[in-house]
């Protein structure tokens, strides 16, 4: 086929020089066009259909292209799911990297060898139902199971059930993986997430009102943002905040209309430094936010899969809304939609659970809201805001002993681990989270930042060297496109891989320096996550 399209090329060429002789002399032959570069889902296919050992492709594997999404500078992440005899495939999945122009940058693979698997189960679907059931205290619904491969090895057959119901008091959507001949539970998550002239009570409080913007219609109005579409916030029914003027709120701790205020004005700052900061398209990479619900009788707030809620604190004097805890719930949602998804391994609850901390530090410092005095009617009064920290939580309060989490040295908020060891995958996740949120402090700060009155103490290194951070913006765009990398097998060590790819692609559009590349590689060793096979070793890649 390729010889005769190059004979038809030829042929086409010889018709244009016969015409050209014949004509006048003036007349002058147009230059042929340029090439179209391909798209870049056109070149990731391209990729896919020529190097299918790079990909572990296996002769019973179909590759199916899941969506395109745009990242900083003009890069392009298309991702693609597997398909086995006919089955998904769990950690099957990779991201192929492109340019704007269609050239390909590099690929991340979760899968480690081509699957071969038996795809006749031992186990019928109704005992993985039942066995899978009985992980959940108060079930209400379970789903038909899935018989899918999981990529372990040459792969495991299992089924993927997912049961609904109530776990501590919150709503629970477990996904249990059941093998699918031995009838061992495999892997389970919730798609829950805990957290452990408008008046808001942590933008200012009544001494100094904020704005947010909502929407007017036939002289109503109501909390949904206009500009952002897809951001409300509404009672734990759902239903949105309405009043006939746009003044909402009395700036109280326990005011539901107030904490309204306070979770629009940090989803909005948000969604304006996901565009800003890391040219993010939105909160989901295609423009829109999330809907989030106030008047949560607990103290916690959590990412049910669909929207945010929130409670209040264990005092019952504060909604659990500052900044840091409004963007670390829809933080869960900008990992869920990213290329990987959520679902996994217990190490990947951890990242998740740093993932939200992240983007509440990175939300905090795009705001930049100061606490100050200010002199009101001859007296000095503290004006109440969350000014930007590496805490998580502490301005909530929400369990009586100030923050939930430290990003600078996650040990001093119940001995979270600083350092990465053989305990971390296997930890409770709100505790692992404290790995990644160190390296991330690092990185954006480095490990002498000597600024504590400002929210940028000095932090120790695990290995006792002196780390160089890059700036918290830049190394929110780092995050931003290692999360775009991600896979569904996401551990420390190929986190580490990803964000060392990620650099080399911002450096391929000048969007990061080969400093960056060093910086980020360091803040890792500093912590202690050890390279991951395959990790690019210089910024030639």
């Amino acid at each position: 086929m390729r010889h005769q399209t190059a004979l038809a090329v030829a042929a086409i060429t010889a018709a244009g020089l016969a015409v050209s002789m014949s004509a006048p002399a003036s007349a002058r032959t147009a230059p042929a066009a340029p090439p179209t570069p391909p798209s870049p889902a056109a070149a990731a296919d391209r990729l896919v259909a020529q190097r299918p050992a790079a990909l572990h492709t296996a002769p019973e594997d179909e590759i199916v292209r899941r969506g395109v999404t745009a990242g900083a500078g003009g890069l392009r992440y298309v991702a693609y799911d597997r398909v086995h005899a006919g089955l998904p495939v769990r950690g099957g999945d990779f991201v192929v990297t492109t340019d704007a122009a269609g050239n390909v940058l590099s690929t991340t693979v979760g899968q480690d060898a081509p699957i071969s698997v038996e795809t006749a189960p031992e186990l019928s679907a109704g005992k993985a139902a039942s066995i899978s059931r009985s992980h959940l205290a108060r079930a209400t619904r379970t789903s038909a199971p899935v018989l899918t491969v999981l990529a372990e090895g040459r792969g495991r057959l299992v089924y993927e059930t997912v049961v609904e119901g109530t776990a501590a008091n919150r709503p629970s959507r477990l996904h249990v993986l059941v093998d699918a001949n031995s009838g061992k539970v495999v892997q389970q998550w919730d798609e829950v997430r805990d957290a452990d002239d408008d008046q808001s009570y942590y933008h200012g409080g009544r001494q100094n009102p904020t704005h947010i913007a909502t929407t007017a219609s036939g002289g109503t109005y109501s909390m949904r943002d206009p500009g952002r579409p897809g951001v409300s916030c509404a009672n734990q029914s759902g239903t949105v905040f309405s009043g006939t003027d746009d003044v909402w709120g009395n700036a109280g701790g326990t005011s539901l209309e107030t904490a309204c205020v306070d979770a629009m004005r940090a989803a909005q700052a948000q969604f304006d430094m996901a565009g800003t900061w890391l040219e993010r398209n939105g909160l989901t990479g295609t423009g829109r936010g999330w809907p989030m619900r106030v008047g949560l009788n607990q103290a916690n707030a959590y990412w049910n899969g669909s929207y945010a809620n929130f409670g209040r604190n264990s005092a019952r004097t504060r909604q659990a809304v500052p900044t840091d805890v409004v963007a670390h719930e829809l933080g869960h949602g900008i990992f869920q939609v990213t290329p990987g998804g959520s679902g996994g391994g217990n190490e990947k609850g951890g990242l998740n659970e740093s993932t939200g901390d992240i983007f509440g530090a990175l939300t905090e410092w795009y705001l930049n809201e100061r606490r100050v005095s200010e002199q009101l009617s001859g007296t000095t009064a503290l004006v109440n805001y969350d000014p930007p920290d590496y805490l998580v939580g502490e301005e909530v309060d929400l369990a009586g002993s100030g923050p939930i989490r430290n990003m600078y040295n996650p040990s001093a908020v119940g001995g979270h681990p600083n350092c990465y060891s053989s305990s971390v995958p296997s930890m409770e996740v709100h505790r692992a989270a404290g790995v990644q949120n160190h390296w991330f402090y690092l990185l954006a700060e480095g490990s002498a930042a000597n600024d504590p009155s400002n929210g940028r103490p000095n932090s120790p290194t695990c290995n006792g060297t002196a780390v160089t951070g890059v700036g918290v913006q830049k190394a929110g765009r780092i995050f931003m496109e290692t999360l775009n990398l991600k896979t569904t097998t996401w551990t420390h060590s190929t986190a580490r891989r990803a964000s060392l790819q990620a650099v080399l692609n911002l450096v391929r559009v000048g969007k990061a320096t080969c400093t960056d590349f060093t910086r980020t590689r360091a803040a890792w060793t500093a912590v202690s996550v050890p390279a991951a096979s395959g990790e690019p070793t210089t910024c030639t890649g």
